[in-house]
C-alpha cells in the first residue's frame, strides 16, 4: 500500500482522533487521554536497576553510530550527541549507541571501539553526558547509563562503507545472498568463537574501568550475539538445542562476572524474528520501491534461520523459545532485558515502524501503528510471564506526538517498565524533559521517521536527524545526502518523503 494511504499521526488533530484510530484498526494499543505529571506520575516512579534507583521511566536506546575516528573514538558530533541524550531527562541510557569490542566487529569504519588505547576517550563521552545531565536536571545520582557491546557479524564493514567483511556462524540461504557471501566463506570455528568470548569480556571490563555502571551484551537486529540465537543448523558446542545457541552468552557473562563482578550485566533482544522482506516487484516502479514482501523461503523450509519464528511459516512469531530463554536469563543472574525485534538491515518495518523507507529499503507493508502494537504485545507477554523482569520497551518513537499518552499508559498498566527512545532522541532529545515537567510538546521537532538518519549513514554520510536538527541541516552532508536520495529515485531504489 503507499504510504499516502496510510494516515500521518501529525495531522490527527489530538489524542481522541488517534484512539479512534487505533479502534479502528483493532490495535492493542493502550492509551492515556492525559499525560500526568509530578512524583505520582507513572512515568516518573523511580525503579531499582544495577544496584542504584532510576529517576523515571524513559530510556535512551543504542544507536550505532557513524561518526567516530578511524581508531574507534568519539568526535565532537559523537560528543554533542551524548551530551544531548543527557540533557534529555531520561533516566536510564542503555548504552547511548553500539560499540565494537574488536576491528572486525565494526559495522562501519566510524562505528566506536573500546580498547585500551581508546578506553580514555569513551570513559570521557560517559563524562560529557553525565555533566551534561547535571546542568539541565541536577541530581544525577538516580541516573543509570550502561554500554552496548557488539559485534555486527554478517553486517560488518570495519574498513570501508562500501565493502562488507562478514564474520557468520552458519550458512543462512536467504541473508548469504543477500550479502553477497560465497558458498566457500569461512564459518567461525568454535575455537574462534572462544576467543570472542575473551573479547567482550575484556572489553566489559574496560567498560567498568571507564565508570560504566552496566554493559548490555547485544544479541539482536541481525547481529552476531542475534545470530548465536538462530544457530539451529551449526555443529559443535554453539549451535542446535538452546542450551548450545546460549552457550555464547552464558561463557560472556561468567567471564564478565569473574573479571567486572560490580558491573551490570543486561541484554538487548530481538524476542522475535521473521524471514526478510524485499520491495514486491509487482508494485515496484522506478523511482518508487513497492512495499515489502516476504522473501521467497518455500526452498528454506523448515526455516531453521530465525529465533522466535516459527519454522512451518516464519512470517509468524513463536514465543516459545525466547519465554524459555528468559528462563535462562534468571539462572544467569540476567534480569534486565531491552526488548526489541527482528533487523533494520533486513525487515526494517519488523524493527523500527516508519510511514518512510530509507534510500535502499521498501514501502511499509502495513500501517506502522500494527508494528508499534506488535513490539508492544510482545513485551506485555513476555512481562505476564516473567513478572520479575525489568523491561526496557521499543518501537515508541513512531507513535509522534502520542507517544507521552501511550507510553505512559503502557508503564501504568504493567506492559513495560521502562519506555525505550532511540530516533526521538536524535530528532527532539528534550521530549522526556517536556512530557515528565508538563510542557506541550514541540510537535515541530517531533520524529516523523523519515528515516533520514538511516539513509545518511547507508550512504557513508554523519549519523543525524537532518529533517529536525539544525546542527545537521549546515554540514555538508546535507547536500550529500540530497544528492544520495537523488540518486536512489533515479535509479528506482528510494523514495522522496
Amino acid at each position: 500500500m503507499p504510504v499516502g494511504d496510510y494516515p500521518r499521526l501529525g495531522s490527527l488533530g489530538g489524542v481522541e482522533p488517534f484512539r479512534a484510530l487505533l479502534a479502528g484498526l483493532h490495535l492493542e494499543i493502550p492509551c492515556d487521554t492525559v499525560p500526568e505529571t509530578g512524583h505520582a506520575a507513572p512515568l516518573a516512579q523511580p525503579l531499582a536497576l544495577f544496584g542504584k534507583r532510576t529517576g523515571n521511566r524513559i530510556c535512551v536506546q543504542p544507536m550505532e553510530g557513524w561518526d567516530g575516528t578511524p581508531d574507534g573514538r568519539p568526535t565532537e558530533h559523537t560528543v554533542r550527541r551524548w551530551r544531548r541524550f543527557g540533557r534529555s531527562g531520561a533516566k536510564l541510557v542503555w548504552g547511548g549507541e553500539a560499540i565494537a569490542v574488536r576491528h572486525d566487529g565494526r559495522a562501519n569504519p566510524n562505528q566506536l571501539l573500546l580498547t585500551r588505547d581508546t578506553v580514555a576517550d569513551i570513559a570521557r563521552l560517559r563524562e560529557e553526558l553525565v555533566r551534561a545531565h547535571a546542568e539541565a536536571h541536577g541530581s544525577t545520582s538516580d541516573l543509570v547509563v550502561g554500554l552496548q557491546l557488539t559485534h555486527s557479524g554478517r553486517f560488518a564493514r570495519p574498513d570501508r562503507h562500501d565493502r562488507a567483511e562478514p564474520v557468520i556462524l552458519y550458512r543462512h540461504p536467504l541473508l548469504d545472498r543477500r550479502c553477497g557471501i560465497a558458498s566457500g566463506h569461512p564459518v567461525l570455528t568454535d575455537g574462534e568463537v572462544r576467543r570472542l568470548v575473551d573479547d567482550f569480556v575484556a572489553t566489559a571490563r574496560l567498560a567498568a574501568d571507564a565508570g560504566f555502571d552496566f554493559v548490555d551484551v547485544k544479541h539482536c537486529h541481525g547481529y552476531l550475539g542475534h545470530e548465536f540465537l538462530s544457530a539451529f543448523t551449526r555443529e559443535g558446542a554453539y549451535g542446535g538445542s538452546l542450551a548450545n545457541r546460549t552457550r555464547f552468552l552464558r561463557e560472556v557473562t561468567e567471564g564478565i562476572r569473574a573479571e567486572a563482578p560490580s558491573l551490570g550485566i543486561g541484554v538487548r533482544l530481538s524476542a522475535f524474528d521473521l524471514v526478510p522482506f524485499v520491495p514486491d516487484p509487482d508494485q515496484s516502479a522506478p523511482g518508487r520501491p513497492g512495499p515489502g514482501i516476504p522473501e521467497s523461503y518455500c526452498d528454506a523450509l523448515p526455516y531453521l534461520y530465525a529465533f522466535g519464528a516459527q519454522h512451518d511459516q516464519p512470517v509468524d512469531i513463536d514465543l516459545a523459545e525466547p519465554l524459555e530463554l528468559f528462563d535462562l536469563l534468571r539462572d544467569l543472574g540476567i534480569t534486565a532485558v531491552n526488548v526489541t525485534a527482528g533487523s533494520p538491515c533486513y525487515n526494517p518495518h519488523i524493527q523500527r515502524p516508519a510511514l518512510y523507507p530509507p534510500s535502499d529499503g521498501y514501502l511499509p507493508p502495513e500501517d506502522p501503528l500494527v508494528g508499534v502494537a506488535r513490539q508492544m504485545v510482545v513485551t506485555r507477554e513476555i512481562k505476564r510471564a516473567h513478572p520479575d523482569f525489568t523491561l526496557v520497551g521499543t518501537a515508541y518513537t513512531y507513535l509522534q506526538e502520542y507517544l507521552p499518552h501511550v507510553a505512559q499508559a503502557a508503564v501504568r498498566e504493567g506492559w513495560t517498565d521502562f519506555v525505550g527512545l532511540g530516533r526521538m532522541m536524535l530528532a527532539y532529545p528534550e521530549m522526556p524533559a517536556d512530557v515528565l515537567a508538563g510542557r506541550s510538546v514541540q510537535a515541530k521537532r517531533v520524529c516523523r521517521t523519515l528515516s533520514d538518519c538511516t539513509t545518511a549513514p547507508r550512504n557513508g554520510l554523519l549519523s543525524g536527524c537532518y529533517p529536525m536538527d539544525e546542527h545537521y541541516r549546515r554540514l555538508p552532508d546535507m547536500a550529500k545526502l540530497t544528492a544520495a536520495k537523488r540518486r536512489a529515485r533515479a535509479t528506482g531504489t528510494g523514495e522522496e518523503p
